[in-house]
C-alpha cells in the first residue's frame, strides 16, 4: 500500500467532518472521490496533502496515516503564485536551473513543459507574458501545468476541469491515464471520472466506501448493493413481525410463557439491519410519451443560412421523429443561434426551414429558468396544470426531486438550477413532441442531472439540445451535430463513438467524412454534389452503410458481453465467499438455530451465489441473443453491399 489512512477522524471548527475513515492508495492508481456537497471531499485531499492532521483517537491502534516510503505529494490548491510580475517562462524555469548538470533531464523538462503548455490551449508566445496578464482561470491552468511538471508521487486534483474547454479536458484525460504515478481527484465532471478513474471512493456518513471501476460502474454497483441491502432489511422486518406475532400469541399461555420469553430475547438480540437510504436521484423507468406523435419528418432545412445579419454557416438538414441530437462546437460558433432559429424565435437569413405537421415545440434556455413568483412550488405547478389533484401534482414534483417540504418552498427562493429543474418538469409534463433545449442542466448538482437524464431517455419524442456536460451528452444524445469551420457536420453514431473515431484519426475530426443529410435521416442512399459546402462530405458508402446498420447492434453486443463478464466475476467471487464460509462446511449451533427460525439478518453466502449465478446466466442469454442479431445484420448487409456493387 503506497498510502493508507486507518481510523482517521478529522474535525474542523468543532464539527466532525470525517469519522473513523479508512482509505488507501495502491501503486499508480487513478482514484476519483465523490459525495454530496459538504461530505468532506476537499477535507480528505487536504488530509492526504498534509495540510490537516487527524484527530487523536484512543480507539485507534498505531498511527492514522502510513506510507510505504517517503512520498512527494502535490495538490493544485497549494499552487499559489507569489509574484505576478514575472513571465510564465521564468516561473516554470525555477524547477530546472541553468546550472543543472543533467542536460538530458533539462531537455526532457523543456519538452514536457512545451507539451503541457500547448495541450492546455496556450500558444508558445504566451510563455513570454506576465502571469498577472492572464485571467483567473488561465492562472489556474498555469498552476496545474507547474504542478504536473513536478510529477509528484501522489497528484491531488480538486475540480481540475473547471477552467478547461472540452478539447483541453480530453487532452488532460489522456495525459492522466498515461501518468506513471498515483492520482486522486475530486470532480463533478462525471465523463472525466469515467475516462480517468480506475476506482471510486464515495464519502457518505463521514466514511469512505470503495467501488472498483469508473464512475458508471460505481453507479451500477451502488444500485446493486442498495438492492441487496433493501432485501436484507425487508427480510429482517418480516422476521421481526413474525416473532412479534409469536410472542403476542403465546405470552399469556402458562405452558408457552417461557417459549414466548425466549422469542422476545431473540427479537431483542437481533442485530438490526439499517434501512438503506434512497438515492437522491430519481430514475424514470417507464416511457414519457408526447400527447401527439406528430409527423414522421419533424424538421426540414434546405440551404438555410443561420446568423444575425452575417451568416455563421449554411446547412441542409432533416430531423426524423424520435431522434435525440446533441449539438457540439466551440463557444460562439452558432449553436444557440441555430436552436433559436429552429424554435422560430429568430428568422433564417436565407433558405427554407419548415416544421412537420402537428409538431409541437417545447423550448428551454437559461432565460426560461428566470421565473419569479411568491407562490410555492406546488401552487405554481398546479396553476400550470389545474386538472391535477394535489396528490398527483406532489407525485410528479417528487419525481423531479421536489419532495415533501421542497414542494412548499417559494419559487423565488429557489436557486438557478432548481428553477431550471422546475421549468423542465413543467415542459415534460406538458408533453410536446419536439424538445429544443439550450444547456438544460446548467447549475444543477449531480442527482438533478441524473434525474433529468433519466427523464430525457424515457421521453419518446424528438430532442435537439446543446450542453457542455459531456456525460449528459453521452447519456441522452443518440447522434451529434458538430459546428466547425463554418459548416454543420452530422455524426449519426453517438458522442462516444464520435470521440473514438476522432482519436482513431489521430485527432482529425471525423465529421469531415460524414455528410449532414445522412442515410440515418432520410433512410436512403443518395449522392450529394461535392461542390455544395453546406452539405458535409461523406464517408465511403460501404463504410457508412455498415457503420450505421451494424453500429447499434455491435454496441448492444459489446455492452451485453461486458455485463456478462462483470456478473460472471461477481458470481465467482460469491462462490469463493460461500466456500470459505462456515455454512458451506457445516452449520454451527448458532447458525442451526437461525436456520430453524429463519432469522438470517443478511442474505447468506449460498443464496447470494445462487442469485448472482442466475443473473450471470440471464446475462449470457442476452449476450448470445445480441451475437445472433449481429450475425443476421452482417449477413443482410453483406448481401446488400454485394447487390449494390454488382448494380
Amino acid at each position: 500500500m503506497l498510502y493508507e489512512i486507518t481510523d482517521g477522524t478529522v474535525s474542523l471548527g468543532g464539527h466532525t467532518v470525517l469519522s473513523h475513515l479508512n482509505f488507501g492508495i495502491r501503486g499508480t492508481e487513478k482514484i476519483g472521490i465523490v459525495g454530496h456537497n459538504g461530505a468532506g471531499k476537499t477535507t480528505l485531499l487536504r488530509l492526504i496533502a498534509g495540510e490537516l492532521e487527524p484527530d487523536r483517537d484512543d480507539r485507534r491502534q498505531g498511527p492514522a496515516v502510513r506510507t510505504s516510503r517517503s512520498l512527494s505529494i502535490g495538490m493544485l490548491g497549494q499552487q499559489a503564485f507569489c509574484d505576478f510580475g514575472i513571465t510564465v517562462e521564468e516561473e516554470m524555469q525555477k524547477a530546472v536551473t541553468a546550472e543543472n548538470a543533467f542536460e538530458r533531464e533539462r531537455f526532457d523538462y523543456e519538452r514536457e513543459y512545451d507539451t503541457l503548455f500547448t495541450g492546455f490551449g496556450f500558444s508558445r508566445e504566451d510563455k513570454k507574458k506576465m502571469i498577472g496578464e492572464f485571467s483567473g482561470g488561465e492562472q489556474t491552468r498555469i498552476a496545474l501545468i507547474r504542478l504536473l511538471l513536478q510529477r509528484p508521487d501522489i497528484l491531488l486534483l480538486d475540480e481540475p476541469t473547471n477552467h478547461l474547454d472540452n478539447r483541453a479536458a480530453e487532452w488532460l484525460e489522456k495525459y492522466l491515464r498515461q501518468y506513471k504515478k498515483a492520482v486522486v481527484m475530486v470532480s463533478h465532471d462525471r465523463f472525466f471520472l469515467d475516462q480517468v478513474a480506475e476506482e471510486i471512493w464515495e464519502l457518505e456518513g463521514k466514511r469512505a466506501v470503495r467501488y472498483p471501476g469508473n464512475y458508471s460502474w460505481y453507479r451500477q454497483e451502488k444500485a446493486r448493493r442498495a438492492a441487496w441491502a433493501r432485501k436484507a432489511w425487508e427480510h429482517q422486518r418480516q422476521e421481526a413481525e413474525r416473532l412479534e406475532k409469536v410472542i403476542e400469541r403465546f405470552k399469556h399461555k402458562p405452558t408457552k410463557a417461557s417459549f414466548a420469553r425466549a422469542k422476545k430475547k431473540q427479537l431483542e438480540r437481533m442485530e438490526r439491519v439499517p434501512l438503506p437510504q434512497e438515492g437522491q436521484a430519481r430514475l424514470f423507468t417507464g416511457k414519457i410519451d408526447p400527447l401527439v406523435m406528430g409527423s414522421r419528418m419533424v424538421l426540414e432545412a434546405e440551404h438555410v443560412k443561420i446568423g444575425y445579419g452575417k451568416p455563421l454557416f449554411e446547412l441542409s438538414f432533416r430531423i426524423r421523429r424520435g431522434q435525440k441530437i446533441g449539438l457540439l462546437g466551440e463557444n460562439g460558433v452558432g449553436k444557440s443561434t441555430f436552436l433559436k432559429t429552429v424554435a422560430g424565435m429568430l428568422p433564417a437569413l436565407e433558405g427554407k426551414l419548415a416544421l412537420g405537421r402537428h409538431v409541437t415545440v417545447g423550448y428551454f434556455d437559461q432565460h426560461s429558468a428566470q421565473i419569479q413568483s411568491e407562490k410555492s412550488v406546488l401552487e405554481h405547478f398546479r396553476d400550470c396544470f389545474p386538472a391535477l389533484t394535489e396528490k398527483e401534482a406532489r407525485s410528479i414534483l417528487g419525481a423531479y426531486l421536489f419532495r415533501g417540504r421542497e414542494a412548499g418552498r417559494r419559487v423565488s427562493d429557489l436557486s438557478g438550477g432548481e428553477k431550471g429543474r422546475l421549468v423542465l418538469a413543467e415542459l415534460l409534463q406538458s408533453r410536446p413532441n419536439f424538445l429544443i433545449l439550450d444547456e438544460p442542466t446548467n447549475h444543477m448538482d449531480i442527482p438533478a442531472k441524473e434525474t433529468l437524464e433519466s427523464a430525457f431517455c424515457a421521453y419518446t419524442g424528438t430532442i435537439l439540445f446543446v450542453s457542455h456536460d459531456r456525460y449528459f451528452i453521452r447519456q441522452v444524445a443518440e447522434s451529434v451535430l458538430i459546428f466547425e469551420e463554418g459548416q454543420a457536420l452530422y455524426y449519426p453514431f453517438g458522442y462516444e463513438h464520435y470521440l473514438e473515431r476522432r482519436q482513431g484519426n489521430k485527432g482529425a475530426s471525423p465529421t469531415a467524412q460524414v455528410r449532414a443529410e445522412d442515410e440515418a435521416l432520410i433512410a436512403s442512399m443518395r449522392a450529394v454534389p461535392r461542390a455544395e459546402r453546406h452539405r458535409v462530405r461523406e464517408i465511403p458508402t460501404e463504410e457508412a452503410y455498415e457503420d450505421w446498420h451494424l453500429g447499434p447492434v455491435r454496441q448492444r453486443m459489446e455492452e451485453a458481453a461486458e455485463c456478462y463478464g462483470r456478473k460472471q466475476r461477481l458470481a465467482a467471487e460469491a462462490l469463493k465467499r460461500w466456500k470459505e464460509s462456515r455454512e458451506f462446511w457445516g452449520l454451527t449451533e448458532e447458525a442451526v438455530k437461525k436456520e430453524e427460525t429463519g432469522a438470517w439478518g443478511l442474505p447468506d453466502p449460498e443464496k447470494e451465489y445462487g442469485c448472482l449465478e442466475e443473473e450471470a446466466k440471464e446475462a449470457w442469454e442476452v449476450w448470445h441473443g445480441c451475437c445472433l442479431q449481429w450475425m443476421e445484420a452482417w449477413e443482410e448487409i453483406s448481401g446488400s453491399l454485394l447487390e449494390r456493387k454488382n448494380s
